[in-house]
């Protein structure tokens, strides 16, 4: 079995570019799965019903997200919802809307077990440990069967990721990392048998600091003076994403699937 997991969705333009790549890759890597992080998906920050709905269209089959799921209105209902498609961190507190775990059905392929979790190294974020939790989300589930438990590992340093990555390494089939729009090239099956990679990346602008309008970046890095992002909505993008070949349970191989569209 073959899943394919895409990195943050950033804006129109990232929504455009999953269009353009996901319907003819999906078919020509026979994926059984796809999975992408969608917490920038609606105008560089948050979700909403229609952008999800978009993208699902596209042939996304679930989303993760992060710290900036709860951005617009209307996403705590989203996130509630017995039919959404998305979750958020699991390690956010109990009272927090929605889920941070979400079983996937696929038929004769199995089911397939979604983890998503928040990294606490450099964030100011209201989230529990990420390594006991996950802990006993998997303990939780210890008497059911699944083709495949992947874990999306929302993380600021790289180090927190890669210890998320040893850690987790043969107890569940892929620990991926997003975040930091920044595609890193260290994807691998670790030696129990996890596939691992530190960053996905992004799709999004090419012409960008992570999907932003570079000169904005650029002034706030030079000047204290507070800055208004804009997303860069046209123009060459990008498309970063890793396949995993499953095999009872375990990563058999993973590999990177990034593309660049020219304007």
């Amino acid at each position: 079995m073959n899943i394919l997991f895409i990195g943050d969705i950033v804006g129109k333009l990232g929504r455009l570019t999953v269009g353009r790549v996901l319907p003819r890759l999906r078919k020509d890597a026979n994926i059984a799965v796809v999975l992408a992080n969608a917490e920038n998906i609606a105008h560089g920050k948050g979700v909403t019903t229609k952008t999800l709905a978009e993208v699902r269209g596209y042939g996304v089959d679930a989303f993760t997200s992060g710290n900036h799921v709860f951005w617009r209105k209307g996403t705590s209902e989203i996130l509630d919802s017995d039919e959404t498609s998305i979750i958020r961190p699991a390690n956010y507190p109990n009272d927090v809307p929605g889920k941070g775990y979400k079983v996937i059905d696929l038929g004769k392929d199995g089911r397939v077990l979604l983890i998503n979790l928040l990294g606490r190294t450099f964030f100011n974020e209201p989230v529990f440990c990420p390594f006991r939790t996950v802990d006993k989300i998997l303990e939780d589930f210890t008497d059911q069967e699944f083709a495949a438990t992947v874990v999306d590992f929302h993380a600021e340093a790289t180090s927190e990721s890669v210890a998320m990555g040893w850690y987790l390494d043969g107890r569940v089939t892929a620990v991926v990392g997003t975040h930091r729009h920044v595609p890193t090239a260290d994807a691998w099956v670790l030696p129990q048998g996890t596939a691992f990679v530190t960053d996905l990346g992004m799709v999004g602008a090419r012409h960008s600091v992570l999907g932003v309008e570079k000169e904005i970046i650029i002034s706030k890095l030079k000047s204290p003076r507070p800055q208004k992002f804009e997303w860069v909505e046209e123009g060459p993008a990008v498309f970063n994403s890793v396949l995993i070949g499953v095999e009872g349970g375990k990563a058999k191989s993973v590999e990177r699937v990034d593309k660049v569209l020219e304007e």
